[in-house]
């Protein structure tokens, strides 16, 4: 039971990282006409990607434009990536020496 916690604070500290990353990105109004721009918003989707799908697929399940198949598969892919990305803030968050 321990074990399906920990799954879950992952998943959940993922998904948190993931849209405090895709906030930043948009409050700091980088546009992706330049090389540059087109550079830092593929990086910055590596960790906010799991936000900025999940928010399209509710939108398309709400506006019927996909289907509940679709957005399942997308969850779940999302919960995944969540998952990689939640353990890679929580190991760093526990090696860090302050």
């Amino acid at each position: 039971m321990h074990g399906i916690w920990l799954a879950l604070f992952a998943i959940t500290t993922g998904f948190t990282a993931s849209g405090i990353a895709a906030n930043l990105y948009r409050l700091s109004g980088v546009s992706g006409e330049t090389v540059n721009g087109r550079t830092l918003r593929m990086a910055v989707m590596v960790v906010a990607g799991p936000s900025v799908f999940f928010e399209r697929a509710v939108k398309g399940l709400m506006a019927k434009e996909w289907s509940p198949f679709v957005f399942w598969l997308v969850t779940g892919v999302m919960i995944y990536w969540s998952l990689a990305i939640g353990l890679f803030v929580l190991d760093v968050a526990v090696h860090a020496s302050f």
